[in-house]
Order: C-alpha cells, then structure tokens, then sequence
C-alpha cells in the first residue's frame, strides 16, 4: 500500500483536481437526479485536494516549476468556472464573479512583475482566507438553495468578497514599490 502512496505525486493531484472541473460542471448545469450533491461532493474533494498535494509536496521535498505554476492555476481555474456555472444559474449576482476575477487576474499581473524582478510574493494569511470563504461559498450555493440556507448564503458571500477585496489591497500594498519601479530596460 505504501508504494501506491509514493506513486502518487503532488502534480498528479493537482492534474486529478484540473480534470474534476467538467465533471462538477456537467452534474452543475444538468437536469440530472442527485447531480447537486454529486456535484458538491466532487468540487469539496477537487477544493480538499490542494491542500493534500501542497503538504505532499513539501513533505517529499516534491515541489517544482510545474507545480508552482499549476497548484495555484488549477485553484483559479476550479473556483472561477464552478463562479461562473453559479451565474449562469442565477444563483450569484455576475458582479460578484467579476470582482473575484478581476482580483486574480491583478494580482497574478503583479505577482508576475515581481517575479520579473526577482522577488517572490508568497500567498499570505489573507489569500488562504479568501480562498476558504470562496470554497464555502461555492459548497453553500452548489445545493438547491432555499429560505433557511439564503440566510448563510448572504454573510459567506459578503466574507467572500470583503476578503477578496482585503487580499488585493494587502498584495498591492506589498508590491507598491514594484509598481513605482520603472522598466530596468
């Protein structure tokens, strides 16, 4: 049993958790019966996984280029598609999904700038906030919703966005001087 374990590589969950995104998408957006808890379930083990192959990796001293550009994708590529299902099913407002977008897409500009420079923006306390209450609010909204779960919808939701909106600013507070900088070309 064991050396199925060693077998099994931080990528290859990250990988595992990229290929579990249509299949939350399809039980999502589908008529199919008990296709929202199938659905919830497979996004709460794609959403469980980052944190296993992230200890997996520094455990097995595993990590590499690959999974530092694909752990983090495969998270952005999880919340921001199963958002987006949310809106098609008119269970999010659109300008909640845009704001969250619009704050990965600024902060991975400005962690790439950095990068550009040499210096490394790690993901802070703030951003493993944000991503908790993304993922609750995404396992809130995923079941058919009805009065009594509306009334955990709204607070998750606005932790969300609050959270969001504090990462951003602590990243672009952190990165101020970067931005000052002019291009050493």
């Amino acid at each position: 049993m064991r050396r199925i374990g060693q077998r099994i590589t931080p990528n290859s969950i990250t990988i595992m958790r990229i290929m579990l995104i249509p299949v939350v998408l399809a039980f999502m957006l589908t008529r199919i019966e008990y296709g929202t808890i199938i659905a919830f379930v497979v996004f709460a083990i794609a959403a469980a996984s980052d944190g296993v192959d992230g200890y997996l990796a520094r455990s097995r001293n595993q990590v590499t280029s690959l999974g530092k550009l694909l752990d983090p994708l495969a998270d952005k590529m999880l919340i921001t598609s199963v958002l987006v299902a949310l809106v098609q099913l008119e269970k999010l407002p659109a300008w909640v999904v845009v704001l969250i977008i619009a704050r990965e897409f600024a902060v991975t500009g400005l962690r790439g700038i950095a990068a550009e420079r040499g210096v490394v923006m790690a993901a802070g306390w703030l951003g493993k906030v944000k991503t908790t209450f993304q993922i609750a609010l995404v396992l809130v909204l995923i079941p058919d919703t009805s009065a009594a779960q509306d009334m955990i919808v709204l607070p998750v939701m606005w932790l969300a966005i609050v959270f969001t909106v504090a990462s951003a600013v602590h990243y672009f507070w952190q990165g101020r001087d970067l931005l000052r900088e002019r291009d050493p070309g």
